[in-house]
């Protein structure tokens, strides 16, 4: 029916005196007339509503107004779900500017790849692992695999797709750890397996209303009796995923990029060499894109917009937005005093370091924390940094500090800075778990058992790549570049702008025809050890 009908009511006087009367269209669609009569049994000239008819009318309302709802709340979780895919572009570009540019087609390929065999292995086993029934133990689910259980009065398609999202943006961040020296093959496997297995029994664990540390199970209270009153319990809180994405994210990224080994030239014997990024530019564009995308990835997590969830969710934009320009002008205040310059990767990576600490309690916190917690945030991120570098553990993306360790942080900030206050109104829980300091206990149990269960998985898998298929490229591979190795890309159309730019700025017109002395490669031509030299005089005009 036209819900048109139903809410918008015409009236229409038939007398004067008399009665007021209304027509409206009920559920089964037949026009009805209420009206306002006379009733004999009050004073004169007072009236009363013809409560069959008018009662009619409204239970259609009422059906109408929850279908209206709920179709927002679907319809908030698609379009958030759509930013926090959008996410994937930031991704790519940021990555992209900040390897050589011998790489950059690689790390590209490496993004898309990402977002195809998420969509696959989330939808076989992910979304089930992560959501499906368990047998009560709380650690992995059993069921809603390829979406086999699906009922059609309980649609699992817009979290699907939201979820889909975030295990794509987790199996991203590992790409920046191993970026210009791993394998696609042994990318292509160890993607399917974080996004298949080992993401998904992270999200069980923490959001899904079975997980043994899940705010949203009320059968296993975790530290606590129950939810409410004093002595009451919230379980672990991470209401976007500082640890559940990006904390295993990042920390899978740290095991490979140490069973990997550094980038060749990376470490001297006496100090680190930094090599070149190719485009600052490109990885400023894919910040801001990140930026943008984190407003669905945080906000949208409220999973609904009506019932008092937009308001959560403008607090937790506001509280975002906090957190980040912290993030940024703390790296930039950093940089200038430690090395003397204005580093803008260094501010980039403050940008997102002050992200992903809030991701956790940004529903839960003032925004004053928030500034603070971007802050810390910044100072958590730079010291992991250059702790890495120390350890001589080369992470070309910086994205074990900025995910792994910021996640850390931003899961323990919501113990720090949380209020039992904004627990009430964003969870509904009413106890002291926060101002008693259980809070925080919580949080640290359920960081370190993500952080082993992360570990305890990941070693085995990168340790088997390497000694299977192999995880590392060739050292003449890592040296020419992944982009003519694995997917026969020289940059001819770079050569040729160079050439192009050479011949112009020459005064003899005639020199404007002339055929370069140096050849371009063929498309056979695949670079080794004893050609190199010559290549890379072919692409260095």
């Amino acid at each position: 029916m036209n819900i048109l009908n139903v809410l918008f009511i015409f009236p229409f006087v038939l007398s004067c005196c008399s009665a007021l009367c209304f027509q409206a269209t009920d559920t089964d669609g037949v026009v009805r007339e209420f009206c306002v009569e006379d009733n004999p049994d009050m004073i004169a000239g007072s009236s009363y509503v013809n409560v069959d008819a008018f009662g009619a009318v409204t239970d259609g309302i009422s059906e109408n107004l929850d279908a209206l709802g709920g179709n927002l709340d679907t319809m908030w979780i698609l379009v958030c779900g759509i930013l926090v895919f959008f996410m994937q572009a930031g991704f790519g570009m940021l990555e992209a500017g900040s390897v050589a540019r011998k790489n950059i087609i690689n790390i590209l390929f490496k993004n898309i790849i990402d977002a195809a065999l998420a969509s696959i292995s989330f939808w076989l086993f992910g979304y089930g692992i992560a959501y499906g029934e368990d047998d009560g133990s709380g650690f992995i689910g059993g069921s809603k695999f390829a979406l086999s259980d699906y009922e059609g009065s309980e649609s699992d398609f817009h979290n699907f797709f939201f979820q889909w999202a975030f295990s794509a943006a987790a199996a991203t961040i590992v790409a920046g750890s191993v970026a210009e020296r791993c394998k696609v093959e042994a990318y292509f496997i160890y993607s399917i397996i974080i996004t298949g297995f080992i993401y998904p029994v992270v999200v069980h664990w923490v959001w899904d209303g079975n997980g043994w540390l899940s705010a949203f199970n009320s059968n296993v209270t975790f530290m606590g009796d129950s939810h409410e009153g004093a002595g009451g319990t919230n379980n672990m809180i991470d209401f976007a995923g500082s640890a559940v994405v990006h904390m295993t994210g990042g920390m899978s990224g740290l095991v490979a990029a140490i069973i990997l080994g550094p980038r060749a030239g990376r470490f001297n014997e006496d100090a680190p060499k930094p090599l070149n990024a190719s485009s600052v530019q490109t990885a400023t564009f894919g910040v801001f894109i990140l930026w943008v995308g984190w407003y669905g990835f945080n906000a949208g997590s409220t999973l609904a917009f009506t019932g008092g969830a937009a308001e959560i969710a403008s607090k937790v934009a506001v509280n975002t937005t906090l957190a980040a320009g912290s993030g940024c002008l703390t790296l930039c205040l950093l940089s200038k005093f430690f090395f003397k310059t204005y580093d803008v990767v260094l501010i980039l990576n403050g940008v997102l370091a002050g992200l992903v600490s809030i991701t956790a309690p940004c529903p839960v916190v003032e925004p004053w924390a928030a500034i603070m917690i971007g802050f810390l945030g910044g100072i958590v991120y730079l010291s992991s940094s250059m702790l890495l570098v120390k350890l001589r553990i080369d992470d070309p993306l910086d994205a074990a500090p900025v995910h792994g360790f910021c996640g850390i942080f931003g899961a323990l900030a919501v113990g720090i800075f949380g209020t039992d206050a904004n627990v009430a109104v964003s969870y509904g829980f009413v106890n002291d778990c926060m101002s008693s300091g259980k809070q925080f206990g919580i949080q640290l149990v359920g960081v370190i058992a993500i952080i082993a269960w992360v570990v305890g998985t990941t070693v085995p898998l990168f340790l088997g790549l390497k000694y299977t298929v192999g995880f590392r490229v060739s050292d003449d591979m890592e040296e020419i570049g992944l982009d003519q190795y694995e997917h026969s890309s020289v940059s001819v159309k770079l050569y040729e702008n160079k050439i192009a730019s050479k011949m112009e700025s020459r005064d003899d017109d005639s020199a404007i025809c002339a055929t370069p002395s140096v050849a371009l490669p063929s498309p056979d031509y695949v670079p080794n050890k004893s050609n190199k030299e010559d290549f890379e005089m072919e692409i260095a005009v």
